[in-house]
């Protein structure tokens, strides 16, 4: 049966009925890719933090530590656990964006999520090729970051907002033609799509991280948290912007802004699941044949009469010819 044709902002709301609805699940789903990071990266900040701290008694009781290779061993050695759970708890989250398009088909008959192995399983069965799409996507953000090409790469990175649901819908397409695709697909509805990037990103990126920001700042939790980074962060060396006409920066202040900030970012990362509902929908909706659209336009405009069969015919050799 050929499913109703939606809006965009059709789309963006039920998404996020799909997204809340299922809340706790995808919260539970995604802790340690998004948590684990941290925790890897703050691992090997502490780690580092103590040993170069304690570094000269370490020194002067063993002559071993006074040898430079042995030393950048140790500091290797001392770091891997951190960096092994980084490296793992990123990489699951790179699989989540995958993983939660194939979800979708789910999502939509019953409502529901479930089986997230399954599906995780799925997209790391194409390892290669999915790195091969994260190494164009990555090339793509280095050219992006130089402001000569800040213009077109906005415009590009519309264009290939569908390459991960491309991937994750066709297995047989490389990672170039995901690329390819998504800007077919895009092709013609760039307004709709720069539409549905504003409001998802307006969500997603600022409204719902600003929102937990300001209730953590009034109820005094990023205080009591940045409180217990000012003694690391004061053994660093203080930062002078006296030429910018802004002085010493408290070490407070630092703290405080290092909570906030990461207090964002785990919340960005929290509503990956929302995002990939969006443009999993939306890549449905645009992958419908125009026979499709068609058939259902014209029965919104008569009603339960009949097409003449020639007329369908007609349009479907259209777009096998297409």
């Amino acid at each position: 049966m050929t499913k109703k044709t939606q809006t965009p902002m059709g789309i963006f709301t039920e998404s996020i009925g799909l997204y809340f609805s299922n809340f706790d699940k995808f919260v539970k789903y995604m802790t340690f890719p998004v948590l684990g990071q941290i925790a890897g990266l703050g691992l090997v900040f502490l780690v580092t933090f103590f040993y170069t701290a304690n570094l000269p008694a370490l020194i002067e009781r063993f002559s071993l530590f006074d040898n430079f290779t042995f030393l950048i061993l140790i500091s290797i050695v001392i770091t891997l656990p951190g960096l092994a759970i980084f490296v793992k708890a990123f990489w699951e989250y790179l699989v989540a964006y995958g993983a939660i398009n194939s979800m979708l088909d789910n999502m939509l008959k019953s409502g529901r999520v479930y089986d997230f192995d399954a599906h995780t399983e799925l997209i790391k069965r194409r390892t290669i090729p999915f790195i091969g799409l994260w190494f164009l996507f990555g090339i793509f953000s280095l050219i992006a970051v130089c402001p000569l090409f800040w213009v077109i790469c906005a415009i590009l990175a519309v264009y290939f907002v569908l390459v991960f649901q491309v991937f994750t819908f066709e297995p047989d397409v490389s990672p170039l033609g995901c690329v390819r695709k998504s800007l077919s697909l895009i092709k013609g509805h760039f307004a709709s799509t720069f539409m549905l990037i504003a409001l998802v990103g307006a969500l997603t990126y600022i409204f719902i991280p600003q929102v937990f920001v300001k209730l953590f700042d009034i109820s005094g939790i990023n205080n009591f948290f940045s409180g217990m980074l000012v003694p690391l962060i004061e053994q660093l060396p203080e930062i002078n912007l006296e030429k910018y006409g802004l002085g010493i920066i408290p070490k407070s202040d630092i703290a405080l802004f290092t909570v906030q900030t990461m207090l964002a970012q785990i919340l960005i990362q929290y509503t990956l699941p929302l995002r990939s509902i969006l443009w999993s929908m939306w890549y449905k909706e645009l992958e419908k044949k125009p026979s499709e659209k068609l058939m259902e336009k014209s029965k919104k405009k008569y009603g339960k009469k009949k097409l003449d069969k020639n007329i369908l015919k007609r349009a479907m050799e259209k777009d096998e010819n297409s």
